[in-house]
């Protein structure tokens, strides 16, 4: 039976194509580390990708660097090693007293492995070396179609958000104008982005409104819309709360809008009959203002998770108040936590079967839980104005 060393010196080359520590001996560091050949500078490097918690961390090694990675790990933290190559395979497991057992077994040589590159582009929905007009006048992109480095950020989350956008794709009719309401528009990236993939790109007869309450930028988008041709896509300057341009809306799209905005926001595409709500809050500080509980208290007392708190709890109470009002909610991450910690965002899709019994259940518990947490949401508020037929 090999020693470790041996083994690893064996398995660890140009032939393997993935390994796997897993059954963690530590309570700290990852839980998991996946490990694959990527080429870097047109070397062979090995990238290990480590789990913990939810977060994954990658970090790229030469061949001898990985050797002296792994027997430390095998040694220390992990109770299990697997690995996979074109003509060896492998596994070391380690029992709780720290007795190692080395298993290899060789096979018939199979196809040479596929190594990819370190960056594998990701294909966006809006591709990269393809000139955008307005993304070259919002400074996103040059005329080439190349990112501006500094706005890749910006890139990513307008093809994130068109992802959200292409999920829901099925809810809006083909044979009608539809209506999409732009609450909180500011410049517009994502504004400009809706109009181009919806009409440009899939044909649908769409007329976006997008609503702000900073005139120049209203001046600078219609300016735009303007240029590009863009007959249905106009700005106005006005408030989320105060706005009544409209009778009926098929999409509500509200970003970044400030603490209460948002619950006038989703109202209001409530009190339309919005097919469907993509939200993402900012700034809750209603919840955080309110908040009191006995029990929590040992946690509350802390301002920062307070306020984190108070955040999650705002958007679970939004989702739910959408739910109680026949909607479908999902609460999904929409750009990475390291571009910005406002990153979570409401999708709801208003259902065409009534779920009485659902509707009334998410209602209950959600009051339930306000009464709890001495909470008086502003939606909540709007919504039975609503119910009770008056327009807020």
């Amino acid at each position: 039976m090999k020693n470790l060393r041996e083994y690893l010196e064996e398995q660890i080359n140009e032939d393997l194509i993935q390994a796997v520590l897993s059954g963690s001996r530590s309570d700290s560091g990852p839980s998991k580390v996946k490990i694959r050949p990527v080429k870097l500078k047109n070397q062979i490097c090995y990238q290990a990708s480590a789990t913990e918690g939810t977060k994954i961390f990658h970090k790229n090694y030469t061949q001898g660097q990985l050797i002296e990675y792994l027997e430390k790990e095998i040694t220390d933290h992990f109770g299990q090693f697997q690995a996979r190559g074109r003509r060896l395979d492998g596994t070391v497991l380690v029992s709780k007293k720290g007795k190692m057992t080395v298993k290899t077994k060789k096979h018939p040589v199979s196809e040479p492995v596929q190594i990819q590159a370190h960056n594998r582009v990701k294909q966006y929905i809006l591709k990269e070396g393809v000139p955008v007009p307005f993304l070259e006048d919002l400074g996103v992109m040059n005329e080439k179609g190349k990112i501006i480095t500094s706005k890749y950020d910006k890139f990513r989350q307008i093809n994130r958000f068109l992802e959200f956008i292409e999920d829901i794709l099925p809810q809006l009719a083909r044979n009608r104008e539809i209506t999409i309401l732009d609450f909180g528009c500011g410049k517009s990236y994502l504004t400009f982005a809706m109009y181009y993939y919806l009409r440009q790109i899939k044909g649908y007869d769409v007329n976006i409104i997008g609503l702000d309450l900073k005139t120049d930028v209203i001046e600078k988008c219609n300016k735009l819309a303007e240029k590009y041709g863009y007959e249905k896509l106009h700005f106005y300057q006005g408030d989320i709360a105060e706005y009544e341009g409209v009778s009926s809306v098929d999409m509500v799209v509200t970003l970044h809008a400030c603490d209460t905005a948002t619950d006038y926001a989703l109202a209001k595409a409530v009190q339309w009959g919005a097919g469907v709500i993509l939200s993402v809050p900012c700034c809750q500080h209603e919840v955080n203002r309110q908040i009191k509980n006995e029990m929590l208290e040992p946690v509350l007392r802390y301002g920062i998770l307070k306020e984190r708190i108070s955040a999650l709890i705002t958007d679970g109470v939004r989702a739910n108040l959408l739910e109680s009002r026949g909607y479908e909610t999902q609460l999904l991450e929409f750009i990475d936590m390291e571009h910005t910690p406002k990153n979570l965002l409401i999708r709801a899709v208003k259902t065409q079967k009534s779920a009485g019994n659902q509707k009334v259940s998410a209602k209950n518990k959600t009051e339930r839980m306000m009464k709890e947490l001495e909470i008086h949401p502003t939606l909540d508020r709007l919504l039975e104005i609503i119910e009770e037929g008056e327009m807020i």
